[in-house]
């Protein structure tokens, strides 16, 4: 499965920006070579940008990697789907974002979404807004209704209050910034329908 979003380019008047969001596909992502070291680029970049996303600084590749065999073998078990954002043209991986299926037996119509990451050199380009419709489609075909997440991110908070997320409220001092401040986090949920 590969969605391609963004506008025709061939139309007049398009600007650059938009030239760019029509080169961005997103995809299920499977166990396959390089694609976890291509997914811990994109965690460390985000890691290194400051983003509270479960880990600390100093983050190395191979910590990165070990924890994408590991999300990866958890999406071919069904628990999950991992979803990869790449440029068009060229396969590089320039975002991803989790639907966790796994829920308790008295929650089986709800998921959560999580590590929604974009590399710093490909935000605003609508990589978040793909990855987020996609990751929504794919839940509610999975027979998921609810969706939860958590953020400490304002522009991811911005992203999710455009596509329809409603803010529950914030938690002081939920985790850690990766140079261990504290940081805040805002929760939102939202509810799929068919």
């Amino acid at each position: 499965m590969i969605r391609y979003v963004g506008r025709d380019h061939d139309r007049a008047g398009v600007s650059d920006q938009d030239r760019t969001r029509d080169r961005i596909g997103i995809r299920r992502a499977v166990p396959e070579a390089g694609v976890d070291g291509a997914l811990a680029e994109v965690l460390v970049d985000c890691t290194q940008g400051g983003a509270s996303v479960g880990f600390m600084l100093p983050l190395d590749n191979e910590r990165a990697e070990a924890f994408w065999v590991d999300t990866l073998a958890s999406a071919a078990r069904g628990e999950r789907i991992v979803l990869i954002a790449e440029e068009h043209d060229t396969g590089t991986v320039i975002g991803t974002v989790q639907v966790i299926l796994t829920a308790p037996e008295n929650q089986p119509h709800r998921g959560e979404i999580a590590k929604m990451l974009v590399h710093r050199r490909a935000r605003r380009r609508g990589v978040g807004e793909a990855l987020m419709r996609a990751a929504e489609e794919l839940a509610l075909e999975a027979g998921k209704t609810l969706l939860v997440l958590d953020t400490a991110s304002v522009d991811a908070e911005r992203l999710y209050g455009r596509r329809g997320w409603q803010r529950v409220g914030v938690i002081p001092d939920y985790a850690l910034w990766p140079d261990g401040a504290f940081v805040d986090t805002t929760i939102f949920y939202k509810r799929l329908q068919y």
